[in-house]
């Protein structure tokens, strides 16, 4: 057999058993350039990071948009857009918006918030919120005068929620007959909280109460325990809370340390 046919048939060979490998590297050939497969992946890795599940469909739509991106791109480099200061200055500013993105996820995967810390933040969310919490109701007007007349109104048999929607200046809790619903002592002013604490289950202020917002009638309708989360509840929240801070003081550390001139 003649020594270039066989080296022919052999490089045909080659070329042929080559050939599947590099169509699984690439998705399509647009103008006779190759489209790899890598970057519909990277793609699909941001849809799927939106929380998007990656169904058939929408990688076929995926698979379209990085075709239909080349064919672009071909036009832009065509026109020799890729050569200009604005080009120049948008690339800049994205590498920099990934540089500084990677940084910080680096920063996160290496830092990463343990169950302890989460633990040790709960407890304390627990410390600070412990306690009693009050259902209380109230009417708000604006003077002394008004607050007493409702006052006396009461006193004589009036119902306090009717009262409170006709009367009370304030729009949420006067909508609902008063009620303020369940909430400690520390949410409500301080002239507030403690004529509230001071009062007994069922009873009225005897006296209204003034406070920056008004005059206020004030009832107290049932006292318990603060009803606290669970840990495992609230743990995704937790967690993505100390992420945050930590990251935040990571940054903060990178301000103080550069020397900036």
């Amino acid at each position: 057999m003649n020594y270039k046919l066989v080296k022919s048939l052999a490089l045909a060979a080659l070329v042929a058993a080559l050939s599947p490998v590099a169509l699984a590297q690439n998705i399509a050939i647009v103008n006779g350039k190759a489209v790899p497969k890598a970057r519909m992946e990277a793609l699909s890795q941001q849809v799927a990071h939106s929380g998007r599940q990656i169904t058939p469909e929408l990688e076929k739509q995926i698979k379209d948009e990085v075709i239909t991106r080349e064919i672009f791109m071909q036009e832009a480099q065509k026109k020799g857009l890729a050569a200009t200061e604005s080009y120049r200055a948008q690339m800049e500013l994205a590498r920099q918006a990934i540089l500084i993105r990677e940084l910080f996820a680096n920063y996160q995967t290496t830092n990463a918030v343990t169950d302890d810390e989460i633990k040790a933040e709960y407890d304390k969310f627990v410390a600070a919120n412990a306690g009693k919490e009050y259902r209380a109701s109230h009417i708000l007007v604006e003077t002394e005068a008004q607050a007493t007349d409702v006052l006396s109104q009461l006193k004589k048999g009036g119902k306090f929620e009717d009262i409170a929607k006709k009367l009370s200046k304030d729009p949420g809790s006067g909508a609902k007959g008063g009620d303020l619903d369940w909430a400690p002592a520390s949410n409500y002013v301080p002239e507030f909280a403690q004529a509230l604490i001071a009062l007994e289950k069922g009873k009225l202020s005897e006296a209204p109460v003034k406070s920056q917002f008004g005059f206020h009638i004030i009832r107290l309708d049932d006292v318990r325990e603060a009803q606290l989360p669970k840990l495992e509840d609230v743990k995704p929240q937790v967690k993505q809370q100390l992420e945050q801070q930590k990251l935040a003081k990571y940054q903060q550390d990178l301000r103080s340390k550069a020397r900036i001139e």
